[in-house]
């Protein structure tokens, strides 16, 4: 049973390996800060634990096959196929779920790390698989 459940998760390694660096950057930080600090400290520490990752990559939408002028910027993409989306809200909204699919929609990517630093005792982090 537990070889099924393990063939089901997408990128798990990859994922530990995220999640590792996540809560390294709360241990050290902890909740109160803005996004943006959470943003630059997890870049830092993804590049410190040598994971591939683009900040901010820009994501082209297509209507018909012909991309508008509007575009999407996720906050991270690790592995060229995990997006991460950071937070540092109250609490996690089905506003901010529909934010990380639409960027899968867009990448045609499968799996997205909603995280949110502002959550206590530790860095809440939710799997959203397209």
């Amino acid at each position: 049973m537990q070889d099924n459940v393990q063939k089901q998760i997408l990128y798990p390694d990859e994922v530990y390996a995220i999640q590792g660096a996540i809560f390294e950057v709360y241990r050290e930080m902890g909740n109160g800060f803005r996004e943006e600090v959470y943003q630059q400290c997890l870049e830092r520490e993804l590049a410190a634990r040598k994971i591939p990752f683009a900040s901010k990559p820009e994501l082209v939408i297509s209507y018909k096959g012909v991309p508008i002028e509007k575009t999407y910027i996720p906050d991270i993409l690790c592995y060229g196929t995990i997006i991460v989306e950071l937070k540092a809200t109250q609490s996690l909204s089905p506003e901010h779920v529909g934010q990380v699919l639409n960027y899968l929609r867009v990448t045609k990517n499968r799996l997205g790390l909603l995280v949110n630093f502002a959550a206590y005792p530790k860095a809440e982090i939710k799997r959203i698989v397209l």
